[in-house]
Protein backbone atom coordinates (compact mmCIF):
# COMPACT_ATOMS: atom_id res chain seq x y z
CA UNK A 1 0.00 0.00 0.00
CA UNK A 2 0.98 3.49 -1.14
CA UNK A 3 0.22 6.95 0.22
CA UNK A 4 0.33 10.36 -0.42
CA UNK A 5 -1.35 13.72 0.74
CA UNK A 6 -2.96 16.77 -1.12
CA UNK A 7 -3.35 20.83 0.35
CA UNK A 8 -5.25 22.63 -1.80
CA UNK A 9 -3.48 26.10 -1.40
CA UNK A 10 -6.28 28.04 -0.97
CA UNK A 11 -8.00 30.23 1.91
CA UNK A 12 -4.88 29.67 3.71
CA UNK A 13 -1.55 31.10 4.87
CA UNK A 14 1.44 30.02 3.52
CA UNK A 15 2.85 28.97 7.08
CA UNK A 16 0.53 26.00 7.83
CA UNK A 17 0.72 24.40 4.53
CA UNK A 18 4.25 24.76 5.00
CA UNK A 19 4.15 22.84 7.70
CA UNK A 20 2.13 20.33 6.81
CA UNK A 21 3.89 19.61 3.98
CA UNK A 22 7.56 19.51 6.36
CA UNK A 23 5.55 17.20 8.61
CA UNK A 24 4.85 14.45 5.95
CA UNK A 25 8.30 14.94 4.49
CA UNK A 26 9.52 13.66 7.84
CA UNK A 27 6.82 10.34 7.70
CA UNK A 28 7.87 7.75 5.74
CA UNK A 29 5.08 6.29 4.94
CA UNK A 30 4.01 9.05 2.89
CA UNK A 31 5.74 9.20 -0.98
CA UNK A 32 4.18 11.94 -2.69
CA UNK A 33 2.73 15.81 -2.00
CA UNK A 34 0.49 16.99 -4.31
CA UNK A 35 -1.13 21.01 -4.71
CA UNK A 36 -3.64 21.75 -7.66
CA UNK A 37 -3.39 24.25 -10.22
CA UNK A 38 -5.98 26.68 -10.03
CA UNK A 39 -5.65 30.79 -9.76
CA UNK A 40 -9.03 31.21 -7.52
CA UNK A 41 -10.40 28.65 -5.37
CA UNK A 42 -12.83 25.87 -6.05
CA UNK A 43 -15.92 24.86 -4.84
CA UNK A 44 -15.69 27.64 -2.43
CA UNK A 45 -15.69 31.41 -2.42
CA UNK A 46 -14.03 32.26 -5.29
CA UNK A 47 -13.08 36.14 -4.20
CA UNK A 48 -10.35 34.14 -1.95
CA UNK A 49 -6.76 33.92 -1.93
CA UNK A 50 -5.29 31.04 -3.44
CA UNK A 51 -1.51 30.39 -3.65
CA UNK A 52 -0.09 29.64 -7.32
CA UNK A 53 0.16 25.75 -7.90
CA UNK A 54 4.12 25.89 -9.79
CA UNK A 55 5.72 28.65 -7.63
CA UNK A 56 4.56 26.98 -4.72
CA UNK A 57 5.75 23.22 -6.07
CA UNK A 58 9.35 25.24 -6.45
CA UNK A 59 9.51 26.63 -2.53
CA UNK A 60 8.06 23.34 -1.69
CA UNK A 61 11.20 21.31 -3.79
CA UNK A 62 13.77 23.38 -1.54
CA UNK A 63 11.75 23.05 1.71
CA UNK A 64 11.51 19.27 1.56
CA UNK A 65 14.36 16.81 1.16
CA UNK A 66 12.67 13.25 0.39
CA UNK A 67 8.69 13.28 -0.55
CA UNK A 68 8.04 13.44 -4.15
CA UNK A 69 5.84 16.70 -4.99
CA UNK A 70 3.51 16.97 -7.78
CA UNK A 71 0.41 19.18 -9.11
CA UNK A 72 -3.28 17.43 -9.33
CA UNK A 73 -2.72 18.68 -12.42
CA UNK A 74 -1.75 21.46 -14.32
CA UNK A 75 -3.99 22.68 -16.66
CA UNK A 76 -2.34 23.03 -20.13
CA UNK A 77 -4.80 25.79 -21.08
CA UNK A 78 -2.47 27.87 -18.71
CA UNK A 79 0.99 27.89 -20.03
CA UNK A 80 2.39 27.53 -23.71
CA UNK A 81 3.85 24.09 -23.35
CA UNK A 82 7.63 24.97 -23.59
CA UNK A 83 7.60 27.36 -21.05
CA UNK A 84 5.77 24.38 -18.78
CA UNK A 85 8.33 21.90 -19.83
CA UNK A 86 11.35 24.40 -18.68
CA UNK A 87 9.35 25.08 -15.20
CA UNK A 88 9.45 21.15 -14.74
CA UNK A 89 12.75 20.94 -15.66
CA UNK A 90 13.79 23.58 -13.15
CA UNK A 91 11.24 22.19 -10.53
CA UNK A 92 13.07 19.10 -10.83
CA UNK A 93 16.47 20.14 -10.58
CA UNK A 94 15.70 22.25 -7.11
CA UNK A 95 14.08 18.99 -5.19
CA UNK A 96 16.82 16.78 -6.70
CA UNK A 97 14.78 14.40 -9.35
CA UNK A 98 11.29 14.10 -6.91
CA UNK A 99 8.95 15.43 -9.46
CA UNK A 100 5.95 13.62 -10.76
CA UNK A 101 4.37 16.00 -13.62
CA UNK A 102 0.63 15.94 -13.35
CA UNK A 103 -0.66 17.34 -16.37
CA UNK A 104 -4.50 17.88 -17.15
CA UNK A 105 -6.57 19.73 -20.51
CA UNK A 106 -8.03 22.04 -17.95
CA UNK A 107 -11.65 22.94 -17.46
CA UNK A 108 -11.94 26.29 -15.13
CA UNK A 109 -14.17 28.66 -17.11
CA UNK A 110 -14.38 31.32 -14.35
CA UNK A 111 -10.30 31.96 -14.25
CA UNK A 112 -9.53 31.77 -18.59
CA UNK A 113 -12.75 34.42 -18.38
CA UNK A 114 -11.12 36.67 -15.93
CA UNK A 115 -7.44 36.19 -17.03
CA UNK A 116 -8.65 36.47 -20.79
CA UNK A 117 -7.26 33.06 -21.03
CA UNK A 118 -8.60 30.96 -24.40
CA UNK A 119 -10.92 28.37 -23.33
CA UNK A 120 -11.68 26.13 -26.41
CA UNK A 121 -14.40 23.74 -26.90
CA UNK A 122 -13.64 20.45 -26.24
CA UNK A 123 -12.71 18.49 -28.71
CA UNK A 124 -10.23 20.99 -29.32
CA UNK A 125 -9.02 21.48 -25.83
CA UNK A 126 -7.89 17.57 -25.90
CA UNK A 127 -6.47 18.02 -29.45
CA UNK A 128 -4.28 20.87 -27.92
CA UNK A 129 -3.71 18.80 -24.73
CA UNK A 130 -2.32 15.80 -26.99
CA UNK A 131 -0.09 18.24 -28.49
CA UNK A 132 0.94 19.61 -25.40
CA UNK A 133 2.06 16.56 -23.87
CA UNK A 134 3.90 15.21 -26.62
CA UNK A 135 5.95 18.33 -26.77
CA UNK A 136 6.46 18.90 -23.10
CA UNK A 137 8.07 14.93 -23.17
CA UNK A 138 10.07 15.63 -26.23
CA UNK A 139 11.55 18.68 -24.73
CA UNK A 140 12.00 17.20 -21.31
CA UNK A 141 14.07 14.30 -23.23
CA UNK A 142 15.26 14.94 -26.12
CA UNK A 143 18.71 17.89 -26.86
CA UNK A 144 16.52 19.91 -29.48
CA UNK A 145 12.66 19.78 -30.45
CA UNK A 146 10.97 19.99 -33.59
CA UNK A 147 7.14 19.96 -33.73
CA UNK A 148 4.98 20.54 -36.22
CA UNK A 149 1.81 20.11 -34.81
CA UNK A 150 -1.72 22.19 -35.38
CA UNK A 151 -1.44 24.08 -32.20
CA UNK A 152 1.82 23.12 -30.73
CA UNK A 153 5.13 24.44 -33.42
CA UNK A 154 8.68 23.98 -32.16
CA UNK A 155 11.63 24.66 -34.59
CA UNK A 156 14.95 23.11 -33.08
CA UNK A 157 13.68 24.30 -29.52
CA UNK A 158 15.91 23.42 -26.34
CA UNK A 159 14.83 22.98 -22.65
CA UNK A 160 17.80 23.29 -20.61
CA UNK A 161 19.10 22.08 -18.24
CA UNK A 162 17.60 19.03 -18.29
CA UNK A 163 15.43 17.53 -15.61
CA UNK A 164 17.41 15.21 -13.38
CA UNK A 165 15.13 12.03 -13.88
CA UNK A 166 15.43 10.78 -17.33
CA UNK A 167 13.96 10.18 -19.97
CA UNK A 168 11.89 12.83 -17.96
CA UNK A 169 9.61 13.30 -14.75
CA UNK A 170 6.92 10.83 -14.60
CA UNK A 171 3.99 11.85 -16.01
CA UNK A 172 0.95 11.62 -14.42
CA UNK A 173 -2.58 12.10 -16.32
CA UNK A 174 -5.76 12.95 -14.65
CA UNK A 175 -9.19 12.44 -15.62
CA UNK A 176 -12.13 10.27 -16.04
CA UNK A 177 -12.68 10.48 -19.70
CA UNK A 178 -12.99 7.99 -21.44
CA UNK A 179 -12.11 8.97 -25.36
CA UNK A 180 -9.88 11.39 -25.00
CA UNK A 181 -8.18 11.68 -21.50
CA UNK A 182 -7.60 8.02 -20.78
CA UNK A 183 -5.96 7.82 -24.47
CA UNK A 184 -3.90 10.07 -23.84
CA UNK A 185 -2.85 8.41 -20.50
CA UNK A 186 -2.37 5.59 -22.63
CA UNK A 187 0.26 6.87 -24.98
CA UNK A 188 2.14 9.04 -22.98
CA UNK A 189 1.42 8.47 -19.05
CA UNK A 190 3.42 6.88 -15.86
CA UNK A 191 0.62 7.22 -13.81
CA UNK A 192 -2.76 7.77 -14.29
CA UNK A 193 -4.91 9.94 -11.38
CA UNK A 194 -8.21 9.68 -11.03
CA UNK A 195 -11.26 10.96 -8.58
CA UNK A 196 -13.96 8.23 -8.76
CA UNK A 197 -17.12 7.79 -7.12
CA UNK A 198 -16.66 4.14 -6.10
CA UNK A 199 -14.04 0.71 -6.87
CA UNK A 200 -16.63 -0.05 -9.47
CA UNK A 201 -16.19 2.99 -11.17
CA UNK A 202 -12.50 3.35 -11.21
CA UNK A 203 -12.50 -0.17 -12.25
CA UNK A 204 -14.61 0.27 -15.12
CA UNK A 205 -12.46 3.05 -15.88
CA UNK A 206 -8.85 1.01 -15.72
CA UNK A 207 -10.50 -1.40 -17.74
CA UNK A 208 -11.38 1.34 -20.62
CA UNK A 209 -7.74 2.54 -20.07
CA UNK A 210 -6.09 -0.96 -20.74
CA UNK A 211 -7.87 -0.93 -23.72
CA UNK A 212 -6.84 2.40 -24.89
CA UNK A 213 -2.94 0.32 -23.85
CA UNK A 214 -4.22 -2.52 -26.20
CA UNK A 215 -4.84 -0.04 -29.08
CA UNK A 216 -1.63 1.80 -28.49
CA UNK A 217 0.92 -0.87 -28.34
CA UNK A 218 1.35 0.17 -24.31
CA UNK A 219 1.67 -2.87 -21.97
CA UNK A 220 -1.13 -1.47 -19.40
CA UNK A 221 1.20 -2.54 -15.68
CA UNK A 222 3.54 0.34 -17.20
CA UNK A 223 1.16 2.84 -15.96
CA UNK A 224 0.15 3.08 -12.14
CA UNK A 225 -3.00 4.15 -11.20
CA UNK A 226 -3.74 6.75 -8.13
CA UNK A 227 -7.25 7.57 -6.78
CA UNK A 228 -7.96 10.69 -4.09
CA UNK A 229 -9.53 10.27 -0.70
CA UNK A 230 -10.35 12.76 1.51
CA UNK A 231 -9.99 13.01 5.49
CA UNK A 232 -12.79 14.34 7.27
CA UNK A 233 -11.31 16.06 10.63
CA UNK A 234 -14.80 16.07 11.85
CA UNK A 235 -15.61 12.34 11.34
CA UNK A 236 -12.36 11.24 12.06
CA UNK A 237 -9.96 8.98 10.10
CA UNK A 238 -12.26 5.69 10.14
CA UNK A 239 -13.85 6.75 6.76
CA UNK A 240 -10.72 7.45 4.81
CA UNK A 241 -9.08 4.36 6.08
CA UNK A 242 -12.38 2.34 4.94
CA UNK A 243 -12.40 3.99 1.31
CA UNK A 244 -8.59 3.21 0.84
CA UNK A 245 -8.54 -0.16 1.55
CA UNK A 246 -11.75 -0.64 -1.01
CA UNK A 247 -9.59 1.24 -3.85
CA UNK A 248 -6.72 -0.76 -2.99
CA UNK A 249 -8.82 -3.74 -3.24
CA UNK A 250 -9.86 -2.48 -6.49
CA UNK A 251 -6.49 -2.75 -7.56
CA UNK A 252 -5.52 1.19 -7.13
CA UNK A 253 -1.10 1.93 -6.59
CA UNK A 254 -1.32 4.85 -4.64
CA UNK A 255 -4.48 6.69 -2.37
CA UNK A 256 -3.56 10.33 -1.68
CA UNK A 257 -5.25 11.96 1.09
CA UNK A 258 -6.35 15.39 1.41
CA UNK A 259 -6.09 16.89 4.16
CA UNK A 260 -8.45 19.37 5.57
CA UNK A 261 -8.13 23.44 6.18
CA UNK A 262 -7.15 24.91 8.39
CA UNK A 263 -4.21 22.99 7.70
CA UNK A 264 -2.30 21.52 10.87
CA UNK A 265 0.49 19.08 11.14
CA UNK A 266 -1.17 17.08 13.50
CA UNK A 267 -3.34 15.49 10.98
CA UNK A 268 -0.45 14.15 9.30
CA UNK A 269 0.10 12.25 12.42
CA UNK A 270 -3.74 11.09 12.95
CA UNK A 271 -3.58 10.44 9.16
CA UNK A 272 -0.17 8.48 9.18
CA UNK A 273 -1.32 6.55 12.47
CA UNK A 274 -4.60 4.98 10.78
CA UNK A 275 -3.00 4.07 7.19
CA UNK A 276 -0.02 2.68 8.83
CA UNK A 277 -2.69 0.33 10.76
CA UNK A 278 -4.26 -0.34 7.62
CA UNK A 279 -1.08 -1.32 6.08
CA UNK A 280 -0.21 -3.60 8.73
CA UNK A 281 -3.44 -5.24 8.39
CA UNK A 282 -3.63 -5.80 4.57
Amino acid sequence: MRFGIKTVPQHTPWEPLLAVWQAADDVELFESAWNFDHFYPIFSDSTGPCFEGWTMLAAMAAATRRIRIGCQVTGMVYRHPAVLANMAATVDVVSGGRLDLGLGAGWNQEECDAYGIELPPLKERFDRFDEGVEAIVRLLSDPTTTLDGHHVRLRDARCEPKPVQQPCPPIVIGGTGRRRTLRTAARWADQWNSLPRSPETWRELRDVLDEHCAKEGRDPSEIESSVNVRYDRGAGPGPMAEAAATFFEAGVDLVVVGLPAPYDPADVDVVAGTLSELAEAG
